[in-house]
Parts: structure tokens; sequence; C-alpha cells
């Protein structure tokens, strides 16, 4: 039996969309799936976590019909990641801001927190949840 697709996808604007694409798949390790639109544009992007789940993006647009008038840099994430530390090796080497040096929480998740360069903030840690409460 296969694991439901995850439903939450968390879903933001870019100023350059192709250069954002790049520094996610270069530096943090996500899997570029399905990238829709010409040139410079581009209408959407999915971008899949090799661990399960993913985020969607798409260029800013400048007209008053954005059906998604979300404000470039102002996402932040958490990504669950088996090996943060490998994670935080690879950033670094690609150059990320990292604004949260990799460390173990008092709930005892070992991560680390780092900007795009659309000034985004990405954590990225072994804390996997809570358990959900019966119902």
């Amino acid at each position: 039996m296969t694991s439901p697709q995850p439903t939450v996808w968390p879903a933001f604007r870019a100023r350059d969309a192709r250069a954002l694409i790049r520094f996610l798949v270069d530096a943090f390790g996500f899997e570029e799936t399905a990238v829709y639109g010409e040139g410079d544009l581009v209408a959407h992007a999915q971008l899949s976590w090799p661990e399960g789940g993913g985020v969607m993006l798409g260029s800013v647009r400048a007209d008053a019909d954005d059906a998604w008038p979300a404000v470039p840099g102002t996402a932040a994430c958490y990504v669950v990641a088996a090996d943060p530390s490998a994670v935080h090796a690879r950033a670094v080497s690609a150059g990320a801001t990292i604004v949260r040096e990799l460390s173990t929480t008092d709930y005892g998740s070992k991560e680390f927190s780092a900007r795009d360069p659309e000034g985004n903030l990405w954590s990225f840690g072994t804390y996997t949840g809570e358990p959900r409460r019966p119902g």
C-alpha cells in the first residue's frame, strides 16, 4: 500500500522564479518536478522534496487580477529532513545565507535555518510533528 500524497503544499511568488528554482534545487536538494511558463515567467512550478511533499511557486504578477497575490520573500517553510547535517553542508557549499546554525533544540530536533535569494526563510530539521490527538 502506498502512502497518500501530502495535502499541504506551501505556495509562494518570486521576483525571479527561475533563479529561485535553481537555488532550491542546488542549495537544498529539491527536485524540479514541473515548471510551466515561457521565458522569465513561471506560471507554475512544483519542486518535490525527496522525502515527501514539496512546494509550489510562480513568478510575481504585476496585474491587479492576480488570484494569488502573495508578496515575494515573505514565506517561511519547515522541511523535515532525515539528515539535516547533509542539507546544511549542501546549503553552505552552494552559498546559502545561514541565519541559524545547525543545532539541537530543547525538543530534540536537529535543525538549521537559511534564507533564499528572495528572502524566504527555510528551516530543515528532524522534527516530524506531534502525533494527532485521538478524535
